[in-house]
This record gives structure tokens, sequence and C-alpha cells, in this order.
């Protein structure tokens, strides 16, 4: 087991409050107005993340997610604008022993096996149980893992966590925008904390949040009780966007809410729509002080807040041709061409030539385009930089995103893929690695090859590899909201595309089996 730096065991100072319950068993002496605690809290941190495209024909085995264990955790998170980072910050900040245990995250892809999943939950429950005496537990999820033979993957970490551990430990949960908010994740938690941002910008303060609540949780001044509100609807992902309404006034609603008495959270998630599971859907979680009536009126009065403009989130965007012409007639550059079907941080493939087919056929100049394509890459490196390469780039994962493109064009650079993002950027993570990486140019345009799939979320992913996105006059994101926080500043205009796909941003352009029914706009 691996733990913090010791810190030294100190008299804390904090003002007496009414008890509420007996929920620790560490001795407290009052004296008068103050309470002296002569034991520090040990919690753990930890989590598996993964958000799964049922649709997907890409199961995510165990050798999907990168991992990272005990100690390891401090080095490769404790800087990062992730919750884990926030973890490690609230825990430090109330002296509390921060014990770190099992990280695991993968890029969204399809079902995690069932193999995969219960390798990972073993392995974060012995990490676990190794920690004598434990007072909590900080986990991060994400709210939208289907696994094989489990379609609440989420749910059922928490329920094999309850199992082993009993319902009086403390879990306090952090949980993506886009969860598929379950029943059994708010009766195995003792408190969910959702991101309030999408992009997701707000990744350390909800960290920092969960482990506050925490504190107060172990200090008895609380007693969290939750819950979940879900109006009969799919989102689309068009309308995610919490800059921009309707989400921006719902979110604004919740915030305010947290500072009446006795609620302590207000969550708004937008759910993932690429899920066929009965999940699938907005949710709203409110947690409050003991107050179950509170809670249930308040999650249902910001559910019927989206309910009421439902009508009013249609679609209407332009398909690729159009989209493409709009660039090329476009004054203000570079435009941000959002190819929303083949959304990498929502589980597509990463290789959809249906943009790059458009801007070839009307002789657009000055692009950049990022393709998924490992085969094209070893094809670059065999030719080395410098030289002339013919190629079948992408549309080689499925029959959903187009056919392979021929391209011809010089080998600019080969680069290891890895890159480095410092920014608050959607994700939180700080260290990125897109594997080998290869870019052809064609004359002023230029195509990036990746060997492995990366969600473009940071601009460092082209400057990393000498491309100045502000220099271009058109760059195609492979997204749907999460690459704005990078790339709305430097935009002059952006332009989403409906292109088709596994992430296509129309629920009507995907056949739900096991969904619930009725759900608007299906219904």
């Amino acid at each position: 087991m691996h733990v913090s730096v010791a810190h030294s065991v100190r008299l804390c100072l904090r003002k007496s409050a009414p008890r509420k319950r007996s929920i620790n068993p560490k001795i407290h002496y009052t004296f008068n107005v103050y309470r002296i605690s002569r034991v520090m809290y040990k919690l753990a941190i930890g989590g598996i993340m993964h958000e799964s495209n049922t649709f997907s024909s890409a199961p995510t085995d165990f050798n999907a997610f990168s991992r990272t264990i005990g100690a390891d955790i401090f080095s490769v998170w404790r800087d990062t604008h992730h919750e884990i980072g926030g973890f490690i910050e609230s825990t430090e900040q109330h002296d509390c022993i921060c014990i770190p245990t099992f990280m695991a995250t993968a890029t969204p892809a399809g079902p995690v096996t069932d193999a995969a999943f219960d390798r990972l939950t073993h392995i974060l429950i012995q990490q676990l149980k190794t920690i004598p005496d434990l007072d909590g537990l900080l986990l991060a999820l994400h709210g939208a893992m289907v696994v094989e033979s489990y379609p609440d993957g989420d749910g059922e970490v928490l329920r094999r966590l309850r199992e082993s551990f009993g319902q009086s430990l403390p879990i306090v949960v952090t949980l993506d925008h886009h969860a598929n908010v379950s029943q059994q994740m708010v009766d195995k938690s003792t408190a969910l904390i959702i991101y309030k941002t999408n992009p997701h910008i707000d990744q350390r303060q909800r960290g920092i949040q969960a482990g506050d609540l925490m504190m107060r949780i172990l200090n008895e001044d609380v007693l969290p009780t939750q819950a979940l509100a879900k109006p009969q609807m799919i989102l689309n992902i068009r309308y995610q966007n919490t800059g921009a309404e309707p989400m921006f006034s719902i979110l604004k609603s919740a915030e305010a809410l947290e500072s009446e008495p006795n609620i302590l959270v207000a969550n708004v998630a937008a759910g993932y729509p690429y899920a066929d599971l009965p999940e699938i859907g907005p949710s709203f979680v409110v947690v409050t002080d003991n107050d179950q009536k509170l809670a249930q009126s308040e999650a249902e009065r910001l559910a019927d807040m989206l309910w009421r403009v439902r009508d009013e989130l249609s679609l209407n965007l332009p398909d690729a041709a159009a989209a493409v012409q709009q660039a090329i007639e476009s004054k203000e550059h570079p435009v941000v061409l959002v190819e929303m079907g083949d959304n990498i941080g929502g589980g597509s493939p990463g290789d959809s030539t249906i943009v790059l087919a458009e801007l070839i056929r009307q002789e657009a100049s000055g692009f950049v385009v990022v393709l998924c394509d490992p085969e094209c890459v070893q094809s670059c490196i065999k030719s080395s930089v410098g030289n002339e390469v013919s190629l079948m780039v992408g549309g080689k994962t499925d029959n959903l995103h187009g056919e392979p493109i021929a391209i011809q064009g010089k080998v600019r650079l080969i680069h290891d893929g890895h890159f480095v993002e410092t920014e608050p950027r959607h994700g939180g993570q700080k260290y990125h690695n897109q594997g080998l990486t290869a870019v052809v140019a064609m004359r002023d345009s230029l195509v990036v090859l990746t060997s492995k799939r990366q969600t473009p979320f940071s601009l460092q992913q082209l400057l990393s590899l000498g491309i100045n996105p502000k220099g271009m006059r058109m760059i195609v994101v492979k997204a749907a909201i999460a690459y704005r926080a990078a790339y709305e500043p430097i935009a002059g205009k952006i332009i989403e595309v409906d292109t088709p796909g596994l992430t296509a941003a129309n629920p009507l352009h995907f056949k739900y089996e096991n969904i619930r029914r009725p759900l608007f706009p299906l219904d």
C-alpha cells in the first residue's frame, strides 16, 4: 500500500456544531465552543472511468485503460485539472491522510468487456482492503460506462464496493456531465457530485467540492439525502453546451440552489445519447441535509425546466457539402468545421473521411484534418520525412464513416505523439499520447495521421507538431461540444456539420431497443 507523505498529527480547532448522528467512531473532545480533534481522517481516492458507446463494434478491453496505482497517482494526477487532483488538494487542505488506490481511464469506445471490468474492480477493491480503519472514499466515475453484462456499469462498481465494505462507509462520487444516472448510483453512493460545465473545465473544482462535503459528513455536520429526477427525453449533443441555452439557465438555477438552506449539491447531467439502455437521458440529482422531500421536489423542478423547452431543441445543421462551401466562402479564419458524426470523445473511430472528401472535392485550401490511421502512419515512417507519399487514408474501421480517400503529399514530420496541456480543458488531463504521428503536406493543406484516437480538446495536439492553428484557413475537429474550450477563442467562425456516424447529433439516426419508452424526440 502506498500512502501520501505523512502529515504530522496536530490539533485542529473547529467551531462546535450540533451532532446529527454518530457516523464515525473517532473520539472528539469538546471544550466550550471549540471541538478539538486528535485524530486525522484517513481518506482513499481512486476511480474507474469510461464512456461507452453501445452502437460501437469496438469493445473496450483491459489494455485500453491507462492505469495508475498507489503513489503514482500523485505524480500523474496531482497537478491536473481533473477531479483526482481536486481530491488530493481538498484532503491536504483538511489535513487528512490521503491514500491513493487505483485510477483507470480509457478513451470512449464500445462497451467494456466483462473480463476487463472484473479485473479493474478487483484491483480497486483489493487496494482498498489493504487500508485499515478507512474513514471514507472519494471516487471518480463517469456515469455512462456500459459493461457487456452490466448496462449500468458505474452502478455495478458501487454495488460491488457496498458488498465489500458495507453501507456505513461514506462514498462521495464525482460524475461526468454526460452521465446517464441510474437509481442504483443514487442508492449506493453517499452523495453524487456532477460536473457543471461542458466543455468540462470545472473537474478539479468538483473534486474539491467532493472532498469538502466528505469532511462535513465525517464531522457529522450533515446527513446527505439525495433524489433523482429524469424527464422522458433524450437531449441531443448539439444542445449540451452549458454556455448556451437551454443548459445555461438550468445550470444557473442549480447553482443558485446550492446557496439555499439544507441544499448541499444540485446536479444537472445532460446524459449520453449513444447508449441503448433504460437510464439514457438527462438526470437531475439534488442532495440535501436529511430532507428527502426537498431533494425530490427540487430535482423535479429542475427536470421540468428542461422538459418545458423540449420543442425548441430541433436540429438544423448543414451537411458536409454545404458546410465546406460555407467555410470556403467565409472571410473569417480559421473556420472550425465540427464533424459531429465522428466525435472521438463520444466513442467514434476518428477516421471519418466525409468532411475530408468534400474539402478535396471542392478544392479547398489551407485546411488541417486529423485522422486516426496507424497503417498510414507506418507507411509515412517507411517513406521517411521529406519524401512524397500516395496514401488511402481513413474509412477503415467500419462502413459508417466514409470510404478511404486517396491523398498525395510530402511527409513533413514524424512525431512520437506525446504532448502536454496545462490549461483547464475538457477531460482535465495534463499528459496526452496520440501515438506515433505523421504530418502529410498537400500543398498548403495538412493531413495529420495518428496511431491512437485523440480527442481534439487541446490546441497542443497541433502546436506540438509545429502547426499553428491560427494560421490555417480551416480546421476539422472530430468533436461535438468539448473542443470549444480550446478552439472557440481562436475561431473566426464555427460550423457544426451534420455528418453520419456513431456519434451523429440526431438521435433519430439510431435504432434503440432497450431504452425506456416513451422518450422525446423519438416518440
